[in-house]
């Protein structure tokens, strides 16, 4: 399974990134291997809006299943549940940790946003 994961920096032992949309990187990991591919989020940033849709739209062309993430705003949760990803918010700690803390079903997935949109 593709797990995506905010992040501050691009690896694994890095702290999870609160805000989905304006997130430094999003790592997209595989849940058995822990391989991953770090996308930069740069572009969204710095956006005046619509960072958390942008983000959400280069989540799913990867083919995560699942985000992890501290915080999600309703537009971006929106979108993702379009999608069809599942959202966990209120990871933190390492990426590595909050993956391990999903995978033992320590993380549950949200059934809605955690956040208002534009933070």
């Amino acid at each position: 399974m593709k797990i995506a994961v905010t992040a501050r920096c691009p690896d694994l032992d890095s702290e999870v990134d609160p805000r989905f949309g304006r997130a430094a990187y999003i790592l997209i990991v595989d849940s058995k291997t822990l391989d991953f591919e770090a996308l930069d989020n740069n572009e969204n940033l710095n956006a005046f809006k619509g960072a958390g849709i942008q983000a959400a739209g280069m989540v799913s062309k990867k083919g995560a299943e699942v985000l992890l993430t501290g915080f999600c705003g309703p537009n971006a949760f929106r979108t993702l549940q379009a999608a069809k990803i599942g959202v966990a918010n209120g990871a933190g700690g390492s990426v590595r940790k909050s993956l391990q803390a999903y995978l033992d079903g320590n993380l549950p997935l949200s059934d809605k946003e955690n956040a208002e949109g534009h933070w």
